[in-house]
């Protein structure tokens, strides 16, 4: 018969949070200003350009960048925002983790011993 794991303190405070942060994403979003491919623009005629995104990300150790669509920024800006926050999360659970460790299983130290060096170190050192 399997046994039936209870989530530890820390491991149900880390769900709890983590579920709030979706979505989540890892990179970065650049807005950036670039000339339209239609030749009689007004926009592009005088210098202004049109305002584009681009979302570059890791993939398979790789950098890429994709073309992100203008309404769709804020939530790729938010989704960003959120995998920091993962990110801290995860950085703080590890030393939390360790205390509950620690808390649940007290380290067993006996009385101190003396540690006596052998003569044979001293007279290393003194020649």
């Amino acid at each position: 018969m399997k046994q039936k794991i209870i989530p530890s303190a820390v491991q149900q405070q880390f769900f709890k949070k983590l579920s709030a942060l979706w979505p989540a994403l890892k990179g970065s979003l650049a807005q950036v200003r670039k000339p339209c491919t239609r030749p009689n623009c007004p926009a592009c005629a005088i210098g202004a350009k049109h305002s584009a995104y681009l979302l570059a990300f890791t993939d398979k150790g790789r950098r890429r960048c994709m073309y992100v669509p203008n309404a769709m920024a804020p939530l790729l800006e938010r989704a960003l925002r959120n995998g920091r926050r993962i990110e801290q999360l995860l950085y703080a659970t590890g030393p939390a983790l360790l205390r509950e460790y620690r808390a649940r299983y007290p380290a067993q130290t006996g009385p101190a011993v003396r540690v006596r060096r052998s003569t044979a170190r001293k007279t290393l050192r003194k020649s």
